[in-house]
């Protein structure tokens, strides 16, 4: 399941829509998408979730989405849960479930 912050904007979320990304009401191993930076925390990650973490324009977010979705790393919900992952402009930075070392990655596109 994935679901949207509300600060994310109504346009961004009808690009989401139209590149027929769900945001299904009740599905396990949830994503959580926020533009909020007070969710990037190592004591947030859980294994049953994923919180993400955009660190880019509302005006981006949806793009943004799209592209941590079809990362080769984050492309499965089961590779995403128990992450609370940084997406910006540079790359991806992400705290794991039992590891408070940051691992970066970079876009691959």
């Amino acid at each position: 399941m994935n679901i949207l912050d509300e600060n994310v904007l109504e346009g961004q979320r009808r690009l989401l829509a139209n590149w027929r990304i769900p945001f299904l009401l009740r599905v396990r191993q949830q994503t959580f998408f926020t533009i909020d930076h007070h969710f990037y925390k190592p004591l947030l990650c859980h294994e049953r979730y994923c919180l993400a973490y955009l660190d880019v324009s509302q005006s981006e977010a949806a793009s943004f989405i799209r592209r941590l979705l079809r990362h080769p790393e984050f492309d499965t919900k089961s590779k995403r849960m128990g992450a609370v992952i940084r997406v910006s402009h540079s790359g991806l930075s992400v705290f794991r479930v039992h590891s408070e070392q940051e691992i970066r990655f970079q876009w691959r596109d």
